[in-house]
């Protein structure tokens, strides 16, 4: 996809060649951003990947990866529904559960297989 592929599928519909880098820039850096988002996941999940003790002291007080799932959803739908200030302040939060959620819904679907090779 080159940059006026991207643009128009953006909704821009010009030919300005500033208008064009920029969204080329844009593409550029949202790519380079969604890659090192993917390699920060994929370190904590190989470091929890160790054993399943590691696992469980991450997603603490919950005591199976279903149950973190389900804290870590119940957890965002109620920020959906705080009032914005309340919201401004638990941003912090709202990571820290969007992060559990991804570790539990991974460890959910392949933590067996993966502790059960490590006891073998």
């Amino acid at each position: 996809m080159d940059a006026a592929d991207f643009a128009r599928a953006c909704g821009y519909t010009g030919d300005s060649p500033a208008l064009l880098e920029a969204f080329e820039a844009i593409r550029r850096t949202g790519i380079a951003q969604a890659r090192l988002d993917h390699f920060r996941r994929k370190a904590v999940i190989d470091e929890l990947k160790q054993a399943e003790p590691l696992f469980l002291a991450a997603i603490d007080p919950a005591l199976s990866a279903h149950e973190a799932v389900e804290d870590a959803a119940r957890f965002i739908a109620g920020w959906r529904n705080m009032p914005r200030w309340r919201q401004e302040r638990r941003l912090a939060d709202l990571a820290r559960a969007k992060q559990q959620r991804l570790v539990a819904r991974f460890f959910r679907r392949f933590g067996h297989r993966l502790w059960a090779l490590e006891a073998a």
